[in-house]
């Protein structure tokens, strides 16, 4: 045999060992993660992942953007691009009570009498669109606003449930769900513990942070997974045959290797429906994944043409949306912590409970009067839910569970950081700590100071905050500009790399602006959009500082106490010192530049979610650059709520309100004056 018939002959050797390993892999990948009937153990599964990660590194004349050793991420990207969906991903619409179901399944009913559900769990995660070109995965992108998403491609190859190529060469697009498993979200927030980074509040935020990293190889290091729920144009048959039911989509993609809904039914009865959704809520505890939800879809799909569409929503599905998960646990005590204004805010410390997809072991108690209305009393039984599913709170005691070894809550006569006296005012549940110079005051100020609303100086977290208190190197937010990498180097957790970063941030912050400046301060009623306004309407920190109350009553929307509130703060004099050595640091004290346009004169506008292409502050900039108004809040003044991706509660009050709703899309063309 000649030397290039040996090479050629060695060349079609290892092309085999290639496509058998990525056969072997691939096939093993959908039993663990899709069947969850793995064949073979981790060790071996590794063994043959390595092999093919060496011979690809080794000949990369084999590599293949298919193959599953890019699911351990590949080179980082510095942006997303963006994409347009060929087809629109709609949401649908919320009903919070069985009563508004009802009046749905009632209104399908007039028009199809014989009506058959699919009712299934909706997955709390990220939306997502897969789209496959010949049976190999070609674009990942994110929901967005449902027009235009954003490029994840990269990060969805990490995830091992979504297959990088189907066994038949169909070309395709599905809808999913990504989310993190409830185990990976509780192993994730142990080693952010163990490092002293903050904790990620719940999967749902854990899984959008995780997806949309620009380095995809943090993605794989998260152990995401995805359910995929719709399909949304393409073959689902090689012969053209096109399904007729959601029921035979979902199973037809399983075959195809997509992990799909599970605990789902195909029932034409109401009270199967209920039932359903009653087992799922009492279920929510025990699965894998966290749920927030139950979607009923109509499962034919000439049912669904029947139906229609709505301008936002299908006319043919609702979620109906769970309310807050209670649970019974006991409160073991009340602690007290000062916040950076001087609030003492009670804290219950509880018996962990499972709650919402974390553990909770402690909740709010707001303030005195809270705990007084309620009765509350340490060792009480009480109920425990998240408000907006996020913040733990105490809803109520269960006083037939009382043995008598309970003992009233009384609040502190004395500042538990500082041992100063503390006030209540008569017209306030608040109670304060007196001493301006409490170290709690202190570090809940900087930490406010640098927060990515304010500052926003990257890296001067909590932990940092009080090593810099503590190791006398700052006394407030001005002295964070005095700071030298030298400094902070030697610190714990800190290095010369972390320091120069960290000195670099605080630099970059000197141009945040005067709103950020005027909400960083702190002072007392005075939030991000309060800020703007001050700011617009005075232009510098100097005319801020010698406004009147009747001036500053003048701004739409502040009345006399927020006024009182701006012009106590600027009475006292380590105030007033503080903000010139601030301005003396090189901190930017005007205004940002005025309206360049009027198309949107007169128009408040409320930004609630993720847009696709536009963060809040560059949505915020346009609207001011053309006359427009920013609020915090919805109300029957409001022009346009402008609503991204996982818009909450402000969305629920338009559509109730009828303060018309526009996306991304609509706001620019507002801009545009179209």
């Amino acid at each position: 045999m000649s030397t290039t018939e040996d090479r050629q002959l060695r060349a079609r050797q290892l092309r085999a060992r290639v496509d058998k390993l990525r056969e072997e892999l691939n096939y093993h990948a959908k039993k663990y993660y899709v069947e969850d009937a793995p064949e073979i153990s981790d060790y071996e599964y590794d063994r043959l992942f390595y092999e093919l990660v060496h011979i690809e590194q080794e000949h990369p004349e084999l590599d293949d953007p298919a193959s599953p050793t890019h699911r351990v991420g590949g080179k980082a990207s510095d942006r997303f691009e963006k994409v347009t969906h060929s087809v629109r991903m709609d949401s649908l619409t919320d009903v919070f009570s069985f009563e508004e179901l009802e009046e749905f399944l009632s209104h399908v009913a007039e028009r199809i009498p014989d009506a058959v559900y699919s009712v299934e769990p909706k997955i709390d995660g990220l939306s997502c669109a897969l789209r496959y070109v010949d049976g190999v995965l070609v674009q990942a992108a994110t929901r967005g606003d449902g027009t235009v998403g954003e490029d994840v491609t990269q990060n969805v190859r990490t995830i091992f449930d979504v297959p990088l190529t189907l066994p038949e060469p169909l070309s395709l697009t599905v809808r999913c769900e990504v989310y993190m498993p409830r185990a990976v979200f509780e192993r994730l927030n142990r080693r952010r513990a163990e490092a002293g980074t903050a904790l990620l509040a719940n999967p749902r935020n854990a899984a959008a942070g995780s997806l949309r990293q620009l380095d995809p190889k943090v993605t794989a290091s998260r152990a995401l997974s995805v359910f995929v729920f719709n399909f949304q144009e393409g073959a689902l048959y090689a012969d053209g045959h096109a399904p007729v039911s959601h029921t035979e989509t979902l199973d037809r993609l399983h075959e195809l290797g997509f992990h799909t809904l599970e605990e789902r039914i195909r029932t034409a009865d109401r009270a199967a429906i209920l039932a359903h959704i009653r087992h799922l809520g009492e279920a929510r505890d025990s699965l894998a994944y966290d749920i927030d939800g139950v979607v009923i879809k109509l499962d034919r799909l000439a049912d669904r043409a029947t139906m229609g569409e709505g301008t936002a929503t299908p006319r043919w599905a609702v979620a109906y949306k769970f309310p807050p998960e209670q649970k019974i646990t006991r409160l073991e005590d009340i602690t007290v912590a000062v916040g950076r204004t001087g609030v003492l805010t009670p804290t219950a410390v509880l018996h962990p409970v499972r709650l919402a997809g974390t553990t909770v072991s402690r909740a709010t108690l707001h303030n005195p009067d809270f705990i007084c209305e309620r009765d509350i009393r340490i060792g009480d039984f009480v109920t425990v839910q998240k408000a907006g599913d996020i913040i733990p709170e105490v809803v109520c005691t269960h006083p037939d569970r009382r043995t008598g070894d309970e003992r009233p809550f009384r609040m502190p006569a004395v500042c538990p950081s500082c041992g100063e006296p503390v006030f209540r005012e008569e017209d306030e549940a608040a109670v304060r700590c007196t001493n301006a110079a409490c170290p709690a005051q202190l570090s809940r100020g900087i930490e406010h100071f640098a927060s990515k609303d304010a500052m926003d100086i990257d890296g001067l977290g909590p932990q940092i905050v009080e090593s810099l208190i503590r190791e006398g190197l700052i006394h407030d937010a001005a002295d964070l500009y005095r700071l030298r990498a030298a400094d902070v180097a030697g610190m714990e957790r800190m290095g010369e790399k972390s320091a120069a970063n960290l000195i670099a941030a605080i630099e970059k912050s000197k141009t945040a602006g005067l709103e950020r400046l005027l909400y960083a301060l702190g002072i007392r009623n005075i939030g991000a959009v309060a800020a703007a306004a001050l700011a617009g309407h005075f232009g510098t920190l100097d005319g801020v500082m010698a406004a009147t109350a009747e001036q500053l009553c003048d701004i739409p929307d502040f009345g006399e106490i927020t006024a009182e509130c701006v012009v106590n703060f600027f009475t006292h004099p380590q105030n007033i010192a503080l903000c010139r050595r601030l301005e003396e640091a090189g901190c930017l004290t005007s205004a940002t530049a005025a309206p360049t346009g009027d198309r949107l004169a007169g128009i408040t506008f409320v930004l609630t979610g993720t847009l696709p292409t536009l963060s809040r502050d560059e949505a915020s900039a346009l609207i001011k650059a053309q006359g427009g108004k920013v609020s915090g809040s919805v109300s029957s003044r409001t022009g346009y709520v402008v609503a991204g991706e996982a818009a909450g509660s402000k969305l629920t009050k338009a559509q109730a309100l009828g303060v018309p709703v526009i996306d991304e899309d609509g706001l620019r063309r507002l801009l545009e004056g179209k």
